[in-house]
């Protein structure tokens, strides 16, 4: 079998947003076949972090957070924006579908800034963000990028102890 891989054109943007959505797509593929009791099961008992006592909450807090990359690069580019609020879905179906959305904002994002500047070495340029690190452009998507492999790797280590 001969399977071409396509990648965007468009450089270092390109590289991201292809990037971007490999990791989206193995955290897809990771969630696929979990059952919505599985889904909604409290598996740490111990943290006290909201975002990690379900699968259900991971994945609330990286679709969540997923925007808010893109809120905050907009906020930056000077767009008067909201951070996303959390939203709970009930079905692994719906939480596919909400990381392609996301996705699909992060693709806009460098649609509506097509020339937009990667990279900003002046620190005093650089996006605050409200988390208290400071990025450039490609930093904070190369974050939002690894914010989901590491979410995918929790949930793979999760299914194994569910199984």
């Amino acid at each position: 079998m001969n399977h071409k891989k396509k990648f965007r054109n468009k450089g270092a943007i390109g590289a991201l947003l292809d990037e971007y959505e490999k990791a989206i797509n193995e955290l897809v593929e990771t969630i696929n076949n979990i059952s919505e009791k599985e889904l909604a099961k409290i598996i740490d008992f111990e943290t006290d972090d909201e975002d990690c006592k379900s699968i259900q909450s991971i994945l609330t807090h990286t679709v969540q957070s997923g925007y808010n990359y893109i809120v905050e690069i907009r906020m930056w580019l000077g767009e008067s924006l909201e951070y996303r609020n959390k939203i709970n879905f009930q079905t692994i179906e719906d939480y596919k579908y909400a990381l392609q959305e996301m996705f699909k904002c992060n693709e806009q994002l460098l649609m509506d800034y097509p020339n937009i500047e990667l990279c900003e070495n002046d620190p005093n340029k650089k996006i605050n963000v409200r988390w208290g690190q400071n990025y450039d452009v490609e930093q904070l998507l190369e974050h939002a990028i690894l914010h989901i492999l590491r979410h995918r790797r929790q949930i793979e280590k999760i299914k194994l102890k569910i199984s």
